[in-house]
């Protein structure tokens, strides 16, 4: 007995080492100097959060990964102890926990029935699957608390669950007391890793928003170190996919068609939503249009130098398009612009150009 005691200490001390040693960085994580490397492979999916959409497509995924390929570890982005609550949800009779969670997530693009319904589906369609969070902290006063009173209770301090529990709380106190994006962005690699080479060999899919999953991109609040997805990609080379399911939910049909005259010439204009940008500067909302077969007519017409990213828009944009959108200003005036998409590549990004109306 006293060996086993001596054991416990022995444990607990080397993962506060570990855990404590390294001093907080914003450099991208040295993937190279990690040992142990799985050979598994990971499906990366990117996400707009709470698409109803989008978690249909997700869950028809996991669906096919789970039957076909037998895969059973689904990478979500939460922190250790959630996905850990989740998964002591997956085993209960009730839906209490996951209520708690969801209630936690208030405020959140989680707080969504859509979100909620998703796991409810993945726990009756597919039960044995074992989530893992490799997120921040998020919520650590909340369901950090909650998770670490549960393993206190259950006599499991002395626990792997216990010190990394622990730490995800540490990692989110440290991110909301900074708003140190690059800090989150490297500390979503550790844990990804982390988590997943202690799999060995198993495959497994993940689940995160669009801006973490692209192989190109930096992290999308400073563009200071590469994102989640390319600092994976260098370790990982090609046993990783990605796949962004963002373009999902601009997938949609406009809600009304209006006429709008212009240049004494009525065009059907396809009216798809009302924008508010209550917050910037001073202005309240714009609204957007797609003016039918009007490209032939205004492809001529002189470009102002103005850019409006594909980004920008609430719908899918397709190249040889009219678009009108019209931007009110808190003193309730309205400019109504116009713009097209000849194919433009601004900053590496799909572009439509504002014009003159003659």
């Amino acid at each position: 007995m006293k060996n086993i005691k001596i054991f416990k200490f022995v444990f607990v001390l080397i993962m506060l080492l570990v855990l404590t040693a390294c001093p907080v960085s914003n450099e991208p994580v040295d993937t190279a100097t990690l040992s142990d490397k799985s050979e598994g492979l990971i499906y990366l999916y990117g996400e707009h959060h709470g698409v109803e959409k989008i978690l249909e497509k997700e869950l028809e995924i996991w669906g096919e990964y789970y039957h076909k390929d037998n895969m059973r570890h689904l990478f979500v982005e939460y922190p250790y102890y959630t996905a850990e609550l989740l998964n002591l949800w997956m085993k209960s009779d009730s839906d209490d926990i996951l209520e708690e969670i969801y209630k936690d997530w208030e405020g959140s693009a989680a707080h969504n029935p859509y979100v909620k319904e998703f796991y409810k589906k993945i726990k009756s369609q597919y039960p044995e699957t074992i989530f893992h969070g490799t997120d921040v902290g998020h919520q650590y006063n909340t369901t950090g608390q909650r998770a670490l009173k549960y393993l206190k209770e259950s006599k499991l301090e002395n626990t792997e669950q216990y010190l990394l529990t622990q730490e995800a709380i540490k990692q989110g106190r440290y991110f909301y007391k900074h708003s140190d994006d690059i800090y989150r962005e490297n500390k979503m690699v550790e844990n990804f890793i982390r988590e997943f080479d202690k799999l060995k060999g198993e495959n497994i899919m993940g689940i995160y928003g669009g801006a973490h999953t692209d192989f190109d991109a930096m992290d999308y609040m400073t563009g200071s170190v590469p994102g989640m997805a390319s600092q994976l990609k260098e370790r990982y080379g090609d046993n990783i996919y990605s796949e962004d399911l963002s373009w999902l939910a601009k997938d949609i049909e406009p809600s009304r068609t209006d006429t709008f005259t212009v240049n004494q010439k009525n065009y059907e204009a396809s009216y798809f939503c009302k924008q508010d940008l209550t917050g910037f500067k001073d202005y309240a909302y714009r609204e957007f249009w797609r003016l039918e077969n009007a490209y032939e007519d205004f492809k001529d017409n002189e470009k102002t130098g103005d850019v409006l990213p594909y980004d920008e828009y609430p719908m899918l944009i397709e190249e040889g398009q009219v678009f009108v959108i019209d931007i009110a200003k808190t003193d309730g005036s309205v400019n109504r612009l116009y713009y097209r998409s000849d194919g433009r590549i601004w900053n590496g990004l799909q572009s439509t150009e504002e014009f003159e109306i003659k």
